[in-house]
């Protein structure tokens, strides 16, 4: 994510082959930029390619020589120095080492602890990235910007320009593609919003307690209720409630007739949603407002103390009270078992936000699709934009019917017979 900053460099202390930061810029890379956010290309990146001499001696001085050349190369307006496994288990004292090559450069060279094995929740990284954001580049507010609304986001197009332009409000993606210079000015922000909770709460949570930005702690708007929610939330923060309520009543008339027809289009279709947890209950609202049989859901990971905190900001709670119970999983990453519980039950629409896992599903003969923008589905008209492109997979399942007929599954019928819990301790 670090290395999504358009005049920052990242240097990776680590062994060669140890992706860090280059995985993030590889994704976005593969599946494009954002339409209405600048392009970004020949990240700043830098590893110190770690030997198995340093993982003994330590590599300091190679570290110091890495940020030197990082600063010679691209002249970045900070450097971010990345901790890898090697280099925690050895013990480099990061802190030390670039604190006087920070006064040599006279920019900030900002270390990040992110260990793989510094604990046991993957989105952990988000928060010690997000951290040093808010310790070294953010500044005090000198001009507040009431109108301007930070959005904490993971990867998408900007769909909230549109959302936020009748209360008069401005969006602010972070942390991709902004500037060092945009992220020192998050603090004169009106508000922070997350798209994800799980990894968006460290950053929204500090700049409320350490600068007064209000962190709205509405579910993402995500489908009909959830948006109506977002929107009373960010009217009443931003002192918009009378225009919020305006546009609630006129989007929800606005959309009514199509969302009508693709709920004809999709009624008794059975669904199943496999993604991280706040965006996974989010895809699930959407498919119950289009008209959906959920008839089950998986998340990639669950934190009980984010996911289960705080009823207004609950995303799993907010779909129970508004769209009542489905069976739920977590964890299902390994394919052996994540095919297993997907041909059991059979949907008809699978809707995944993982590349890897979704060939699973086309290779059972189930129509997939694959969320790689999750801002496409945000607001009332996200949820006809979200409408339009699985009707796209729901009436022309030709693809994912020919794959399963010239598709050989690498799985044994022993196991295809098998629960597929039935590996895991305790198991019935």
């Amino acid at each position: 994510m670090l290395s999504l900053i358009r005049d920052a460099a990242v240097v990776n202390h680590a062994p060669a082959g140890c992706a860090g930061d280059f995985g993030m810029f590889n994704l976005y890379n593969r599946y494009g930029q954002t339409k209405r956010q600048l392009p970004l290309s020949n990240a700043h990146l830098i590893s110190t390619n770690l030997s198995s001499e340093d993982a003994v001696f330590g590599a300091t001085q190679k570290l110091i020589e890495a940020v030197r050349e990082a600063h010679r190369r691209f002249q970045p307006r900070a450097v971010f120095v990345t901790a890898s496994c090697v280099s925690g288990i050895i013990g480099e004292d990061l802190e030390s080492a670039v604190r006087e090559v920070e006064r040599e450069l006279g920019i900030p060279v900002i270390t990040v602890g992110c260990e793989g094995f510094c604990s046991q929740v993957w989105a952990t990284g988000w928060d010690k990235a997000f951290d040093a954001i808010l310790r070294r580049i953010v500044k005090p507010v000198r001009n507040r910007r009431p109108e301007l609304i930070n959005i904490i986001n993971f990867i998408g197009d900007d769909y909230f320009i549109d959302l936020l332009r009748p209360l008069g409000l401005v969006s602010n993606l972070i942390v991709p593609f902004t500037t060092i210079e945009q992220l020192e000015q998050i603090s004169e922000a009106g508000a922070t919003v997350q798209m994800c909770p799980t990894l968006g709460t460290h950053l929204g949570a500090g700049l409320e307690r350490q600068y007064g930005v209000p962190e709205i702690k509405s579910p993402p708007p995500y489908g009909l209720a959830a948006t109506d929610a977002w929107l009373r939330e960010v009217g009443h923060v931003t002192g918009k409630q009378t225009e919020a309520e305006q546009l609630i009543a006129s989007e929800r008339v606005a959309i009514a007739p199509e969302l009508e027809s693709l709920r004809q289009l999709f009624g008794g279709a059975r669904a199943f949603v496999a993604a991280g947890p706040a965006h996974g209950h989010g895809f699930m609202c959407l498919l119950s407002d289009l008209g959906m049989q959920l008839v089950g859901a998986c998340g990639w990971h669950h934190d009980a103390e984010q996911d289960h905190g705080d009823p207004a900001g609950d995303t799993l709670h907010h779909f129970v009270q508004n769209h009542g119970n489905v069976p739920y999983g977590v964890c299902h990453k390994q394919p052996y078992e994540f095919v297993n519980l997907i041909r059991r039950v059979a949907p008809d629409v699978l809707v995944i936000r993982h590349p890897s896992l979704a060939i699973g599903g086309a290779k059972l003969g189930i129509p997939t699709f694959f969320v790689d923008d999750e801002h496409l589905a945000i607001g009332y008209r996200g949820l006809l934009r979200y409408g339009r492109k699985i009707a796209d997979w729901y009436k022309n399942p030709s693809l994912e019917r020919n794959l399963a007929r010239h598709t050989r599954l690498p799985y044994s019928q022993w196991w295809l017979g098998q629960p597929p819990y039935s590996l895991l301790a305790g198991a019935p």
